[in-house]
C-alpha cells in the first residue's frame, strides 16, 4: 500500500533545472557571464601578480608595521612571526594565492554590498525584499554554491572567487543597513532642518557614525571568504586549500595540516588588523555635538559665501 505522494508520482524539480541551466540559461547568456569574470580576473590576477612579485622581506616588513600601526604591538609581533613560521614551512606562495583571493572578494563585497546596504536603510520596502534573499544566501551549505557557480562559469580560481563573493556578501549588506539605521534619529533630523542635502547627510552624517558597525560587518565578510576560499579549492582555485584538498586526497595528513596552520595564521592576522581598524576608526569618529558643530559650520560659511557672491 502506498504511504506517500512520491508512490505515485515524484516532481522532476532536478530534470527541470538541468535543462534550464545547461540547455537555455548558459547557451544564450554566456556573453553575460564572461562580463561577470573580466573585472574578478584583472583584479584578481593583479594582485596575485603583485604580492608574488613583492619580495618577501618587504612583505614581512610592511605587514608588520602596519599592524602596529592599528592594532599595536603585539599583533605585529604575532603577525612577524607568523609569516616567518609560514615561509618556514614551505607555504609562502599558497599563501600568497589565497591572500589575493581573499582580497578581490572582499573588494567586490565591498563595492556590491555597501551601496545595497545603504540603499536597503533608506528604503524599507528594498529592506524587506533583499532580506529573504540574504536569509537564504546565509542559511544555504558553503558546497551548494558550487553547484551552479560550477554550471555557470566552469571550474578555476576565478569561478571560485565568485562563489566566495557570494558566500561572502549578506554581513557587509546587513551590518551597513543596521548601522545607518541605528544612526541617532536627533542628528539625522538637526541635518534636515538645517538644510542638509541627502548626499552630505550620508556621508558627512551617518556613515561615519555607522563606521564601526559597518567595519564589523567588513570583518565577518573577511573570514567568510577565508573559509570559503578554502572550499572553492573544490573547483580548481589554488591556494592553501588546494594544499589541503591534494593532501587529503592523497592522505598526506602532514601536508594538509601544513594548509590548515597556514589558513588558521592567515585567517588570526586578518581578523585582527581589521578590528582593530574598524576600532581605530570609531575612536576617531565624530560625536553628536562634534557632527553638529561641523555641519552648522559649513552651513553658515555657505551662506555667507552666498551673501558675498550677491
Amino acid at each position: 500500500m502506498a504511504d506517500q505522494i512520491s508512490d505515485f508520482y515524484t516532481l522532476p524539480l532536478d530534470d527541470w533545472i538541468e535543462y534550464f541551466v545547461k540547455d537555455w540559461l548558459v547557451p544564450n547568456f554566456r556573453p553575460v557571464f564572461q562580463a561577470i569574470q573580466w573585472p574578478i580576473d584583472q583584479v584578481l590576477g593583479g594582485l596575485e601578480a603583485f604580492l608574488l612579485w613583492l619580495p618577501y622581506p618587504v612583505f614581512v616588513v610592511v605587514l608588520p608595521l602596519l599592524a602596529w600601526r592599528v592594532a599595536g604591538g603585539g599583533v605585529a609581533l604575532f603577525t612577524l612571526l607568523s609569516l616567518l613560521f609560514i615561509d618556514l614551512l614551505g607555504i609562502w606562495q599558497e599563501t600568497m594565492v589565497t591572500l589575493a583571493m581573499i582580497l578581490t572578494a572582499v573588494t567586490f563585497c565591498v563595492l556590491v554590498g555597501v551601496p545595497l546596504g545603504i540603499l536597503a536603510a533608506r528604503s524599507d520596502l528594498f529592506a524587506s525584499l533583499i532580506r529573504p534573499v540574504l536569509d537564504i544566501m546565509q542559511t544555504i551549505p558553503p558546497f551548494v554554491y558550487l553547484v551552479p557557480i560550477v554550471m555557470l562559469f566552469g571550474v578555476g580560481i576565478v569561478p571560485g572567487v565568485i562563489a566566495t563573493i557570494i558566500f561572502a556578501l549578506p554581513p557587509v549588506i546587513r551590518l551597513t543597513n543596521l548601522g545607518i539605521r541605528q544612526v541617532q534619529a536627533e542628528l539625522v533630523e538637526a541635518g534636515l532642518a538645517f538644510g542638509s542635502t541627502r548626499r552630505q547627510l550620508l556621508f558627512e552624517i551617518q556613515i561615519p557614525l555607522a563606521l564601526r558597525t559597518i567595519m564589523t560587518g567588513l570583518n565577518q565578510t573577511l573570514m567568510l571568504s577565508l573559509s570559503m576560499v578554502v572550499i572553492a579549492a573544490l573547483i580548481g582555485a589554488g591556494g592553501l586549500g588546494l594544499t589541503v584538498f591534494t593532501g587529503l586526497g592523497r592522505l598526506d595528513i602532514g601536508r594538509a595540516t601544513l594548509g590548515g596552520i597556514g589558513i588558521v595564521l592567515l585567517a588570526i592576522m586578518l581578523d585582527r588588523i581589521t578590528q582593530a581598524l574598524g576600532e581605530g576608526r570609531q575612536a576617531k569618529r565624530p560625536g553628536v555635538k562634534q557632527s553638529l558643530s561641523r555641519l552648522f559650520k559649513g552651513l553658515f560659511q555657505g551662506s555667507r559665501a552666498y551673501e558675498d557672491q550677491r
